[in-house]
């Protein structure tokens, strides 16, 4: 496994270009730089100029480690410590200047096509903040005129890939906010029924102990009648 390579290579290969008796071997392989980058630096041809970077003083180099580069030119030299590797943290997506501001077009575009796709959703898929995708969707960005809709992909904004997960996350989500609606509305039609069953059963029941009440009476009526027939 190869070594780590200076975390500022050219700079790095520069000050040992100025500062060392090292070969350009030694250097190039030590930056992880083709041999003519370096010879191009010792002889002023380089197309970029660079600040020469001290690697000792970084710690990615020693004094002794140089000593021996020096005195023996098949030395290959040795990283005493590898520069720490910087990781970006969790934030908007970082875009190009060249390309901010195509950013409305394509939050334009998105609002468009896929309303179901969240304020959220979309300020971490083209890196851009909710005020400005509210502003563009109540039309009072201030560049609203000039603003047209454009496939983020296409502008570079986003991959495809990343705008179908998004697109296929937020179908779902509103599917299941959907599913989630039709349950509901079928439990309080469901309610609603087995109340309206009750209610006819009870006034069912009503009913006929009012018949029976009324038969009961009728029957009374009946007899008493008979009764005073037999008397007359």
């Amino acid at each position: 496994m190869s070594q780590a390579t200076p975390l500022m290579p050219h700079a790095t290969a520069q000050w040992l270009v100025d500062n060392t008796a090292l070969t350009f071997e030694q250097i190039a392989e030590f930056c992880g730089l083709h041999i003519l980058e370096v010879q191009a630096m010792a002889d002023d041809l380089a197309s970029s100029k660079y600040t020469g970077r001290d690697p000792v003083h970084s710690g990615e180099l020693t004094h002794d480690e140089i000593e021996k580069g020096q005195n023996d030119p098949e030395h290959a030299l040795v990283m005493q410590r590898a520069p720490v590797s910087v990781s970006r943290t969790k934030g908007p997506r970082y875009t190009p200047v060249s390309k901010r501001q195509d950013k409305p077009d394509g939050i334009q575009w998105l609002l468009k096509n896929h309303p179901e796709v969240s304020d959220a959703q979309i300020s971490k898929l083209i890196g851009t903040t909710r005020n400005t995708i509210g502003a563009i969707r109540d039309r009072s960005h201030w560049n609203i005129q000039n603003i047209q809709a454009k496939d983020p992909v296409t502008l570079g904004l986003c991959s495809q890939r990343e705008l179908d997960a998004v697109v296929a996350k937020a179908a779902k989500k509103a599917g299941l906010e959907a599913a989630q609606e039709d349950v509901g509305k079928a439990a309080d039609e469901r309610s609603a029924l087995i109340e309206e069953l009750k209610a006819e059963r009870e006034q069912a029941v009503k009913d006929a102990a009012e018949a029976a009440q009324e038969a009961e009476a009728e029957a009374w009526l009946a007899r008493k009648r008979e009764a005073e027939d037999g008397e007359a």
